[in-house]
C-alpha cells in the first residue's frame, strides 16, 4: 500500500480484486499467443517470438496492476488505491459510512469473490467495489472498525468528561463521573446498548 498512515492508524484488512479479472487479459494473452504461432508456422520466426513476448509482458503487466489495485480498511478509514505507474487513491473515514452491503452471485459464492457497496454521507454517496476477492470479509471488516471508532470516541468523550467534572472538585459531579464510566464498561462488554448508555448517562447528569 502506498497511502502513508496517519498517526495512531492501524490496517486491519487488505484486500485486492479477485483473481477473476485476471481471465480476459488471460485470453487476450493466449490470443496473441496463437497469433505468434501462426506467424511462427508461416515461417517468420522471428515474428512469432515478438508475438510471445508481447503476450507474456501483457500478461505480467495485468498481473502487476491487479496486485498494485486494493482496498484497505484501518481504524480510520477504507482507502482505495489503484495504478501502477500512476496512483489513485480515494479514501472514505469511517465514521461517514452508514451503511455497508455485499452481493454475490451463484459464481460469485463459488469461486469467492462479490461486490461490496459503501453507502456514505449525502454529499458523498455509494461506492461499489466489484470482484472484490472474500466480500463478506470486507464487509466485515469495515463494520468491525466501526464499532471500534464507535467505542474509542464514546472513552475518549468519557475521559473528557470525568476529568473536567474531577477538576471541579465536588464529591458529587466525582461520583456522576465514576458512574458513568461503570456505564461505559457495561456498554463495551454488551451488557447494555448503547442507546440505554446514552440515556442513563443523561439521567445521571440532570440529577
Amino acid at each position: 500500500m502506498k497511502t502513508r498512515l496517519k498517526e495512531n492508524e492501524k490496517v486491519a484488512l487488505t484486500i485486492r480484486p479477485h483473481w477473476i479479472t485476471l481471465v480476459p487479459s488471460a485470453l487476450v494473452s493466449l490470443g496473441i499467443f496463437g497469433a505468434g504461432a501462426i506467424v511462427v508456422y508461416a515461417g517468420w520466426a522471428y515474428g512469432g517470438l515478438a508475438f510471445f513476448l508481447i503476450a507474456v509482458l501483457f500478461f505480467l503487466y495485468k498481473m502487476a496492476e491487479r496486485k498494485n489495485n486494493l482496498w484497505a480498511v484501518t481504524n480510520l478509514r477504507v482507502i482505495d488505491e489503484c495504478g501502477l505507474f500512476s496512483r489513485k487513491a480515494k479514501e472514505c473515514p469511517v465514521d461517514k459510512i452508514n451503511n455497508v452491503t455485499y452481493n454475490q452471485s451463484l459464481w460469485g459464492r463459488m469461486l469467492g469473490f462479490g461486490d461490496v457497496q459503501v453507502q456514505t454521507a449525502a454529499e458523498m454517496g455509494a461506492t461499489t467495489y466489484i470482484n472484490v476477492e472474500q466480500p463478506k470479509l470486507l464487509k466485515d471488516t469495515i463494520t468491525t472498525m466501526q464499532e471500534e471508532y464507535r467505542n474509542s470516541q464514546m472513552v475518549r468523550q468519557a475521559a473528557e468528561f470525568a476529568s473536567a467534572l474531577g477538576s471541579q472538585g465536588s464529591g458529587k459531579f466525582a461520583g456522576v463521573a465514576a458512574e458513568i464510566e461503570k456505564l461505559h464498561e457495561l456498554m463495551v462488554k454488551g451488557i447494555i446498548t448503547e442507546m440505554e448508555f446514552r440515556q442513563k448517562k443523561e439521567q445521571l447528569l440532570r440529577s
